[in-house]
């Protein structure tokens, strides 16, 4: 592989594609993180490589070969191509952690199957604009943090800790034995400005064409909507994210006054 391939590996647009196995090897010595790495195998000479992907914690997919050509925009990527992430990697302590530190009870949007990497990116800036802690999303089922979702958030990204979790309703358990109220949106959920969001709560958010799966919804403890005016039924699901986790500013903000009053 020429020193020129390489090169266009790692130039890629938004700086977040590594295509070849020295470009990828080379990234994660400079510690970069990857989302997703895709392969044409997962055996073979590249495995060590591949081991090493995901003891940092990135998803590996094996993909089509025209999967990687696309990917790679041209670049001999020899069966590799890496994503970086545009998100530190987190963990539950650190949004349990930045919510202590503003001495605030925990606010946490979840996002699931999310595949749209501009709706998930328009998620992530309306959670850090409303003063959410934290955002959860399923690390198999989820747009990868790339670029484009980095771009969509507005930078966003890096101000707010992200969390992948293997298992999404194992982690909403977890959140719950915490004293974290879920709340799942869903069209047939009571009326949210009637729910209570001023404790340690948890937001869930599925994609606009399935919305939240069947098990993350038995898990939550209510569902909730947003009452409709129009002829159509549902909004966009970054809209709604944005319209549930403001709602629960604007009641924190009323609690904490009335309580200055008092």
């Amino acid at each position: 592989m020429g020193m020129n391939s390489e090169k266009d590996g790692r130039d890629r647009e938004l700086n977040d594609v590594y295509a070849g196995k020295n470009p990828v090897a080379e990234a994660l010595a400079a510690g970069i993180v990857f989302d997703t790495v895709f392969v044409t195998r997962k055996d073979g000479p590249i495995a060590p490589l591949i081991a090493k992907c995901v003891k940092e914690g990135a998803l590996i997919k094996e993909v089509h070969p025209s999967k990687l050509d696309a990917l790679a925009g041209g670049a001999i990527h020899q069966g590799i191509v890496g994503v970086a992430s545009s998100a530190k990697p987190a963990e539950l302590d650190d949004v349990f952690k930045a919510a202590a530190e503003k001495g605030e009870p925990v606010l946490i949007l979840i996002a699931d199957d999310i595949q749209d990497p501009h709706n998930l990116g328009a998620l992530i800036r309306s959670a850090e604009c409303a003063g959410a802690h934290g955002v959860i999303v399923p690390k198999h089922r989820s747009a990868m943090l790339g670029g484009v979702v980095a771009k969509s958030s507005a930078g966003a990204v890096s101000h707010i800790p992200i969390v992948k979790v293997s298992n999404l309703v194992n982690t909403m358990k977890e959140l719950k034995q915490q004293g974290v109220w879920i709340y799942g949106a869903d069209m047939d959920g009571g009326d949210f400005y009637k729910t209570d969001l001023t404790g340690p709560s948890a937001i869930v958010i599925g994609s606009e064409g399935e919305g939240i799966g069947r098990l993350v919804k038995e898990t939550c403890d209510g569902v909730i909507s947003i009452p409709m005016k129009g002829k159509i039924n549902s909004l966009n699901a970054s809209v709604a994210g944005g319209i549930l986790l403001f709602e629960a500013t604007v009641q924190r903000k009323k609690k904490r006054e009335a309580g200055m009053r008092a």
